[in-house]
């Protein structure tokens, strides 16, 4: 047998035993609800119009292979304006789009029904929390040369 078979042999081997010891993680495991986008500057001035307010938005992405209640969770900014989820569900591989001013919360869009905007055009920092107040997930940004962020 060659040096090299011999070695691919034990590569080979070592692999195995590596599988066995440490077996992957089960199906649904992986993934998170975390922030995925803050638009936070919304196209155009600043004029405090609704549509204005709609275009500034936090978008929660659902990574896991299952729908994760939302109820009583919360959505915060750095000044402390909070948005706090109603009996919802997100659905497996979906996202949310939490827009600040008004409209007709779906499945996929839920309104904070304010009347001024939240978050900052230069810097800010959004939390997610669950309902009993640990943190899920945090994304800032310090920047007034983009639109948004990608978390």
């Amino acid at each position: 047998m060659s040096r090299t078979a011999a070695r691919t042999g034990a590569l080979l081997a070592v692999g195995c035993a590596a599988a066995l010891l440490y077996p992957a993680a089960p199906a649904g495991a992986a993934g998170s609800v975390h922030l995925s986008k803050i638009y936070y500057d919304s196209p155009g001035s600043d004029n405090g119009s609704n549509s204005s307010l709609n275009a500034e938005y936090v978008q929660i992405k659902n990574s896991t292979s299952r729908g994760v209640s939302l109820k009583g969770w919360v959505l915060v900014d750095a000044s402390n304006h909070t948005y706090t989820f109603p009996s919802y569900t997100l659905g497996a591989g979906k996202t949310v789009t939490v827009r600040t001013g008004t409209g007709s919360d779906t499945s996929a869009t839920k309104y904070q029904d304010r009347r001024a905007y939240v978050w900052n055009n230069t810097s800010d920092k959004a939390t997610l929390r669950k309902s009993s107040g640990s943190t899920v997930d945090t994304c800032s940004y310090n920047s007034s040369r983009v639109d948004y962020k990608l978390c």
